[in-house]
Formats: C-alpha cells, sequence, structure tokens
C-alpha cells in the first residue's frame, strides 16, 4: 500500500502549514505558521492491522508533521489513500487527537 506524508493541520485556524518544533524523544509540539498555535499530536491504536506499507517518497523531511504510533512507538506513521493513519513499522492503522493546544 502506498502511503503519503502526514498531513496535521491547525486545531484553531485550519491552516495546513504545521511545523514540528522538537524531536522525536522529547515531545511532539507542532506549531501553526498561520496564527502561531501549538499542540501535540498522539495517536490511539484502532485494533485494525493492514501489511504491504510502502513508506512515502521522498520521506518526510524532520520538521514535517510526525506522531508516534500508539502500538509500537515508531514514529514512521503515513497517511493511506483514504486519508486515515497507519504505522509502517507495525501495520497498525491509527486514529489522531490532537492535544495540548496552546493558542498564541
Amino acid at each position: 500500500m502506498r502511503t503519503r506524508r502526514l498531513e496535521i493541520s491547525c486545531p484553531l485556524c485550519g491552516s495546513a502549514e504545521v511545523s514540528y518544533t522538537c524531536t522525536p524523544n522529547c515531545c511532539f509540539n507542532h506549531v501553526c505558521a498561520g496564527c502561531g498555535t501549538t499542540f501535540e499530536p498522539v495517536t490511539r491504536a484502532t485494533g485494525r492491522k493492514v501489511s504491504g506499507i510502502e513508506p512515502p517518497t521522498p520521506l518526510p523531511d524532520p520538521a514535517d508533521p510526525t506522531v508516534a504510533c500508539a502500538r509500537c512507538d515508531s514514529t514512521e506513521v503515513y497517511l493511506t489513500p483514504e486519508n486515515t493513519a497507519v504505522c509502517a513499522q507495525c501495520g497498525a492503522l491509527l486514529e489522531i487527537e490532537l492535544t495540548e493546544i496552546h493558542t498564541a
């Protein structure tokens, strides 16, 4: 299954210009370039799995949105053609929730 880079929109203004501002071993703080809102995405396993996952080409840049898999903690989480988050390491289909939302 072909995947594409993870896309996360700002929970306040809806902008897609969101950047990851930290390192995976610290936190998952993201910031919106449009309004300055910061937030942290988390995942929840749906209990469903898929196989044959192909990471996107090219791979995401370090500043692209990212999140850890709720099942295996991998940050190789991408979007399926149906816009569902999927972990390339364990195949878990995931739901993304935005937490720690702070306005600028």
